[in-house]
């Protein structure tokens, strides 16, 4: 589990994130939803430690982030950014192997082979394997950053949205990818994520932030509401079921 208690970041005078706290049980897909500059990504780089806090604690399976050596943290919890920039050339083998560094320290063995390979062989790569990563399509070079994260076989995988620079067709290619990774190897998925209908359909858990408070938590079917939408983002969305999914309409 993910605990999260009373979480507040700052700049200068300007609260990003205000005292959150949440808990994210293991297992399934929770989504954190919510309009631009309600503090989703600033959260989710919290609890990676990617950024420091001002104030509040986060704890991973009762680790504290902060008094953790990275080392076991990077052996409990993933992380992918929004702004995957790589400053080499890689081949996609590579990317992937990238992910096996907190169980090598760069001296891959057997084993780390194995888990690339299968990590690759998961996300439909191995063709891939020998191209550099700045040959791929957007939605190959996503696939591979998500093959990294998987390679490195962490308990929990936590991406900033991952849906960012797709269309349509690789959006639903890639939540679907991510609904199956979290059922076949029993991963926490947490992600941020901005279309509140791939966040109804894929999520167990739903997190919903405004003005960088946690305004309410809750499976879909609890989210997915008019009136819980409105206080979300002003705007009022309304809701139709479709094939037992709650769906936003808001674009009349």
């Amino acid at each position: 589990m993910i605990c999260v208690n009373g979480v507040t970041k700052r700049y200068s005078s300007t609260v990003v994130v205000d005292g959150v706290s949440c808990r994210i049980q293991e297992g399934g897909i929770t989504s954190i939803i919510g309009p631009n500059g309600a503090g989703k990504s600033t959260l989710l780089s919290m609890i990676s430690r990617l950024l420091p806090m001002d104030s509040g604690s986060v704890t991973v399976d009762g680790l504290d982030v902060v008094s953790t050596p990275g080392r076991d943290l990077a052996k409990k919890m993933a992380i992918l950014r929004q702004d995957n920039q790589l400053t080499v050339r890689l081949t996609v083998r590579d990317l992937v192997g990238f992910g096996r560094y907190p169980h090598n320290g760069g001296r891959p063995g057997p084993g780390d082979r194995t888990h690339i390979e299968t990590a690759m062989a998961y996300l439909d790569l191995t063709a891939l394997a020998d191209k550099f990563v700045d040959e791929l399509s957007g939605g190959q070079r996503q696939r591979a950053f998500i093959a990294m994260v998987l390679a490195q076989d962490t308990d929990y995988l936590l991406l900033d949205e991952p849906l960012n620079n797709l269309d349509m067709k690789h959006s639903v290619e890639m939540m679907r990818l991510l609904r199956r990774l979290t059922d076949d190897f029993g991963k926490t998925v947490v992600l941020v994520i901005h279309d509140i209908n791939f966040a109804s359909c894929y999520s167990d858990d739903i997190i919903a932030m405004c003005d960088g408070r946690l305004v309410h938590q809750g499976p879909p079917a609890e989210i997915m509401r008019s009136e819980v939408l409105k206080d979300i983002y002003e705007i009022d969305i309304r809701i139709e079921e479709i094939e037992g999914n709650r769906i936003g309409v808001y674009f009349a």
